[in-house]
């Protein structure tokens, strides 16, 4: 008896298949990540390379190769990423997905970003250092000339992993205050797409917690963006390295 599992993809990977979600038949329940991932590739094996590199994320988590999936699992293929989910490309539609965690404190949006809006959530009265890491569309990168960059965002996941570097901070860095604000659609050149705001009773503190943070996101938080130039596109995975997002020692 065959089983489907529904697995969500993103960004570069949903585009080289061709669908944001396949139902992918099983023999039987549970099957590990990497049966899965097998499974998919011999049926796109012109996606195969990026499956390889893809990691498998299961209710919302990060999960290693040897991890089991069930048939009430919410499973997600993640490319590399570089900070989507098949979102819809209008504007008003893009609206409906994105979020904020409870606390306010991790934002993600299609709004124009505020630098102000996110280090007011951070400012203490015993803090003597705050920091605003603002991160911006730039016009060339070499000898390319970026027209505008499109984010995309498993925004419930993409939360989790935020809420994830600032815990990590608080553990590290006691008392240290961080807020998270990333912008999903078209950002333009100039604009702005992601702000981290970080304060501390200290500047050596705030330096190393803002630097931690945006380097844990573009690691871990699964946001792509998709460079769009006169004569063409591509998904952008991470700049430097083997990506993997369970293991921060590679």
């Amino acid at each position: 008896m065959k089983n489907n599992v529904q697995v969500l993809l993103f960004a570069g990977l949903a585009d080289r298949i061709g669908a944001s979600v396949l139902s992918v038949p099983v023999k039987e329940f549970p099957i590990s990540t990497e049966e899965l991932k097998a499974i998919i590739r011999e049926t796109y094996p012109h996606a195969g390379s990026l499956i390889d590199i893809s990691f498998a994320a299961v209710n919302q988590q990060y999960a290693a190769k040897d991890s089991l999936i069930t048939e009430t699992d919410e499973v997600a293929l993640i490319p590399p990423v570089s900070g989507g989910d098949g979102l819809p490309s209008d504007e008003e539609e893009h609206k409906k997905y994105a979020g904020c965690t409870p606390d306010g404190m991790c934002v993600i949006t299609t709004d124009i970003l505020s630098p102000e809006d996110t280090l007011a959530k951070v400012l203490h009265p015993n803090h003597g250092a705050s920091l605003n890491f603002v991160g911006t569309t730039r016009e060339m990168t070499g000898d390319l000339r970026t027209i505008t960059l499109e984010y995309e965002a498993y925004i419930p996941m993409a939360l989790q992993e935020m809420q994830k570097i600032r815990s990590n901070i608080q553990t590290s860095w006691p008392g240290t205050a961080c807020a998270i604000s990333h912008r999903i659609g078209t950002v333009d050149i100039g604009e702005i797409s992601v702000v981290i705001a970080v304060s501390s009773p200290h500047r050596d503190t705030c330096y190393d917690a803002s630097r931690y943070a945006i380097e844990e996101l573009k690691r871990t938080v699964p946001i792509w963006k998709k460079e769009r130039w006169e004569d063409g596109s591509q998904w952008k995975g991470p700049q430097t390295g083997t990506w993997d997002p369970i293991n921060n020692d590679c």
